[in-house]
């Protein structure tokens, strides 16, 4: 019982300073190290038969993020920021072309 006080404790403070409130859901691991996410937080995260999902560490937590088309999606444009990730790919790439045929026709001794 006291646990479960200082869980909820934990996550209230946690969930007042960053201004919202957690809700907090209990879980035992089994023998095989196997967790089952309650059916509520299943359907409201849409976690289904084969929903991967990634473990985070965080501070001192561990956060599980399931990773749906939903997170998918919602990460489109997060990586706007120049220089452009796809651009710089390119031109690492182009490189390494043009390094391998420099090679390819000066081959080394």
């Amino acid at each position: 019982m006291a646990l479960l006080f200082l869980l909820w404790y934990t996550s209230y403070s946690l969930g007042y300073e960053s201004g919202n409130l957690m809700k907090t859901e209990l879980s035992t691991v089994t023998t095989k190290g196997q967790l089952v996410i309650p059916a509520k937080l299943r359907r409201k995260y849409s976690i289904r038969k084969g929903t991967q999902v990634a473990f985070v560490e965080e501070d001192n937590r561990l956060v599980l993020q399931p990773l749906t088309p939903e997170f998918v999606r919602s990460l489109r444009g997060s990586l706007k920021a120049e220089p452009s990730a796809l651009k710089t790919l390119l031109e690492d790439r182009k490189q390494e072309r043009d390094l391998g045929s420099s090679e390819l026709f000066n081959p080394k001794s």
